[in-house]
């Protein structure tokens, strides 16, 4: 007899004061915790309802998978459904996208101490989660990337909002490379708060079990900052951050004026620097709509409020599922598995200005959806 489980668990701690802790735990290991529009039906209305109860002071976000917290979206099942209904935008697909937003929203302008513990892979749908907590955990596991280059999407929940604001315009190299970030080069490009060993997890949630919280959420975040301080892990523990060595180089990589260049100076860099090389067949490998996307969202985007670049967001990935790349490139790494996508246009040349304008195009009559109404506007 098969046994049906949730997607994600959630449970609720007594705290010393009688005051409560909030724990939403993400609950597929077999799929890295993809985010389903399950877990998200599941985790929003608990979040929203968490917000809501002065009894709650602290909220956590966790994934039960050693090897990762959330390593992206659950995009197989997006490609069902544009492949059951070639031409036109599937609700399915809209629905995710819409539903996968909000949450992430939510997370941004949530009124409490939110705390999201980073470990392991930590990928599109599951950067999207973590960045918008106040409170952000990584650990000498976490392997952060936003690699949908490789999937022909872009980076989106949000990213065209937090890529924007990372240091020296590395968020362009993130990109269209997919370059893996450790914990430590996280801090330094501002996608972690904290550095603690993966395995204080269950010491981190024993102590805020104990601790005495108070009405006031401002102080609720200095309280939840305190812990982790104390758990920090000592600096020469900490591992190596290959993007903090070669912070200027990349920096300078960026400042390129156009893509053609920038491929091309990355060709350079990585004739003689391995770690260069790999991401350059990524970036050569990847969507050329994607590359073209990433270039003119960090380019031209670059001044939109987090709400807008959602709303853009909202557009752009719709667009991309009525696009041949994006269920291509699903298919090649995670449904046939042959890693050999057929991308349409072929390569970064043959982009036309008019193909990537077609992605900016509402793909629906009368107003748009809004998926953020009743939250704040940020």
């Amino acid at each position: 007899m098969d046994v049906i489980t949730a997607p994600a668990r959630i449970e609720e701690r007594v705290a010393a004061n009688g005051r409560r802790i909030g724990i939403a735990t993400l609950d597929s290991p077999k799929t890295l915790n993809a985010l389903s529009l399950d877990m998200i039906r599941i985790l929003t209305p608990q979040l929203e309802a968490w917000a809501a109860d002065p009894e709650i002071a602290c909220v956590v976000l966790r994934g039960d998978s050693e090897k990762a917290f959330c390593a992206g979206g659950d995009v197989k099942r997006i490609r069902e459904a544009i492949t059951a209904s070639p031409g036109s935008l599937p609700d399915e697909a809209r629905d995710f996208f819409t539903a996968e937003y909000r949450l992430d929203y939510l997370i941004h302008t949530y009124p409490k101490p939110f705390l999201c513990w980073g470990h392991g892979f930590v990928m599109g749908g599951g950067m999207g989660l973590m960045q918008g907590a106040s409170h952000r955990v990584a650990t000498e596991t976490t392997r952060i990337s936003m690699p949908e280059i490789v999937i022909g999407l872009y980076p989106d929940v949000g990213a065209t909002w937090f890529l924007n604001r990372v240091p020296g315009r590395l968020g362009l190299f993130l990109g269209l490379t997919a370059a893996q970030v450790s914990a430590s080069d996280a801090l330094l490009l501002g996608f972690a708060d904290w550095l603690l060993p993966n395995d204080s997890l269950a010491g981190v949630l024993d102590t805020l079990a104990t601790t005495a919280w108070t009405s006031c959420a401002t102080t609720n975040h200095g309280l939840l900052s305190q812990v982790l301080r104390n758990n920090q892990l000592a600096g020469d523990q900490r591992p190596d951050g290959p993007i903090s060595q070669r912070f200027e180089t990349i920096r300078e990589l960026c400042l390129a004026d156009s893509l053609d260049e920038f491929a091309v100076r990355l060709k350079q860099l990585a004739e003689s620097d391995a770690w260069f090389s790999k991401l350059h067949a990524t970036l050569v490998n990847g969507s050329p709509t994607t590359a073209h996307l990433v270039w003119k969202l960090h380019r031209r985007r670059s001044h939109l409020s987090l709400r807008q670049a959602f709303h853009l967001e909202l557009v752009l990935s719709c667009q991309c599922a009525l696009h041949p790349d994006f269920p291509e490139g699903i298919r090649a790494l995670l449904v046939d598995r042959d890693n050999r996508p057929t991308w349409t246009p072929a390569s970064i040349d043959a982009v036309t200005d008019a193909w990537i304008e077609e992605h900016f195009s509402p793909p629906w009559t009368g107003a748009a959806p809004d998926p953020f109404v009743g939250l704040p506007d940020v």
